[in-house]
């Protein structure tokens, strides 16, 4: 088990045989070698993960391949944490097994929020280089096949939003299967109404869930131990921050430490939390600045700050210039 990479099962050869797309054909157009998937657990960089998906585009042909692996959908080529989270009660239940286990399957992150109306999920991303726009749509769409799956309904989300919606063909591909469009947001995020969001999962196993749950935290515990203190508050962080959630006890409650406990790790590494969530907040406002579909404002709100001049005052201390100034030195 590896922090920061993809990891793949041999399913994947399943996954790309449905689709009609030669495994040592797309190898060799991502650089890669041709017996990968024959490990039982293949792991790949984030570059090598997307050189894949990009050929995996190219050779198919498809130009809305996340609705066309969405449809694929199969249990038996799920990875562990995503059968696990199809045993869940519901949807929402569904949700928090997979914001505890996501990172198993790869460099993401996903926000869970239960608004009064419903629940809104949001992909974000813990290290560069950012994915291709299609696979933040699959990884969306992805949460609307598993809804379908487990309830054995029609269920469409009730808003659907990424920083750069689909295009040209594939926009109408997206639309009849999500019932909903694309819309332009800040952040890739799906959002299903509270009686989805409960609607009873056909699929439930509480018996299943008890056989994957230990591997699934024996897994976790071994990334865990390869991985810094201040790297799992940046990655807390990342969930935390557009809520407005950034205070050591948010982020020690996410990581199952106590107070104390989070500020003498950090110590034994030379840090401390508020250097990590400072820089944090200056890597993300750089990130954010160089998409100039985000407003300064709701770039202060994605890092948790109560108003704009917050903002503004730290990134003048961090930077010595503000935020509109460094935009412009960045187009």
């Amino acid at each position: 088990m590896t922090e920061g990479r993809f990891t793949l099962s041999p399913a994947t050869n399943a996954v790309l045989a449905d689709l009609g797309v030669p495994t040592g054909q797309l190898l060799r157009a991502a650089g890669l070698p041709e017996d990968l998937f024959l490990d039982k657990q293949a792991t790949l960089t984030p570059a090598q993960f997307y050189r894949c998906w990009t050929a995996l585009e190219e050779i198919s042909g498809d130009p809305a391949l996340g609705v066309t692996l969405a449809r694929a959908t199969r249990a038996e080529t799920f990875q562990p944490p995503i059968f696990a989270a199809l045993c869940s009660p519901d949807l929402r239940h569904a949700a928090d097994r997979l914001a505890t286990y996501k990172r198993l399957l790869g460099p993401l992150r996903l926000g869970v929020d239960t608004e009064r109306e419903g629940l809104t999920l949001t992909i974000r991303w813990a290290s560069e280089p950012l994915p291709p726009q299609s696979f933040i749509a699959y990884e969306l769409v992805s949460w609307v096949a598993l809804a379908r799956l487990g309830t054995r309904r029609l269920v469409h989300p009730q808003r659907i939003t990424m920083p750069e919606p689909p295009r040209g063909a594939a926009v109408q591909a997206y639309q009849d299967y999500l019932g909903v469009p694309v819309a332009h947001g800040a952040e890739p995020t799906v959002t299903f109404t509270a009686l989805d969001a409960r609607c009873p999962f056909l699929t439930a196993n509480i018996e299943m869930w008890q056989v994957f749950e230990p591997e699934l935290r024996r897994r976790l515990a071994d990334l865990d131990r390869v991985e810094s203190t201040a790297d799992r508050v940046r990655a807390a962080l990342l969930e935390l921050l557009p809520a407005g959630r950034c205070g050591v006890p948010d982020v020690a409650r996410r990581l199952a430490l106590s107070h104390r406990t989070l500020q003498r790790r950090l110590a034994a590494e030379q840090t401390s939390f508020q250097a990590v969530l400072e820089e944090t907040r200056h890597a993300l406002a750089r990130h954010y600045l160089e998409r100039p579909d985000v407003s300064v404002t709701e770039i202060a709100l994605l890092l948790g700050y109560d108003d704009p001049s917050s903002f503004y005052r730290a990134f003048h201390q961090w930077s010595g210039t503000t935020p509109q100034q460094a935009r412009a030195a960045a187009t």
